[in-house]
Formats: C-alpha cells, sequence, structure tokens
C-alpha cells in the first residue's frame, strides 16, 4: 500500500521516557567517558495511540516489548547522543506506523483446474515411483 493512503500516528514526546547511557562495545576512549547510547521507553496501553493500533503494537510479539506492554529501544549506533535519540525515534516511529493500518482480510480463493490436474498428475508420477520400489517378483 502506499504512504499516501497509510495514516500518519505521531507520538507525543511526553510519552516517551529517554534515558542515556553508556554505549557497549568498540570505540576507544569516548565510550568509556561519555553516556551518548539511548535508552527508549514507550507504555503502549497507557499512550494516546488509538486501541486498535495499541491492540496490534501488542500482538507483534516483539522481544523490545515487555510482559507489561513497555517497548524498549536501545539506540547506540551513532557517536553522538542526539542521533541516536533521533534514530530511536526513527525506529519507535516506524515500529508504529508499520501497524497504523489494519491488516488487509484474506479472501479464499478456489484452485484452478490447471493447478489440479498438475496436483493429481504429480501425484500419479510420484504413486509410480514408490510402486516400482516393491520387491521383485520372480
Amino acid at each position: 500500500m502506499s504512504d499516501a493512503a497509510r495514516p500518519f500516528i505521531t507520538i507525543a514526546e511526553a510519552e516517551v521516557d529517554i534515558s542515556a547511557i553508556r554505549a557497549q562495545g568498540a570505540g576507544g576512549q569516548n565510550v568509556n567517558k561519555v553516556s551518548s547510547a539511548i535508552h527508549l521507553r514507550f507504555d503502549i496501553p497507557a499512550s494516546s495511540l488509538p486501541e486498535d493500533v495499541k491492540e496490534r503494537l501488542l500482538a507483534l510479539h516483539d522481544k523490545r516489548i515487555t510482559a507489561e506492554g513497555v517497548l524498549i529501544i536501545k539506540a547506540q549506533g551513532h557517536r553522538t547522543q542526539d542521533m541516536n535519540r533521533l534514530d530511536a525515534y526513527a525506529r519507535l516511529q516506524d515500529m508504529v506506523q508499520s501497524v497504523a493500518l489494519p491488516p488487509k482480510p484474506r479472501r479464499a480463493t478456489r484452485p484452478t483446474r490447471a493447478s489440479k490436474e498438475r496436483r493429481l498428475q504429480d501425484k500419479s508420477q510420484r504413486s509410480a515411483i514408490k510402486e516400482l520400489r516393491g520387491k521383485a517378483l520372480d
């Protein structure tokens, strides 16, 4: 579906809890001195998102969503705190936008005549192969 038809949901900054932490991994002296990584926490049930969006977001079964429904995003890919904050917000926004529209209901269809014939032909070929595996007759 195009982005024009998808509703854009904005997330208020007051609903997001951000804390700066020290990044992990390589980075030399900078990583030991500066708290440049961002820990973003977003409480889904307490947010102002529409109820259907909340339900779809909680149903994602993402490991970043806790049992209480709090989404935790850790951003530490950039060297500065501001860039990591923007990255965390963008990832949160992407996740919410991915469930903004309800999934299209599946419409059951019938198999075509050609696909039925192909299935039966494959089935008879497989049967013939298996029939040859029997004991040899004298």
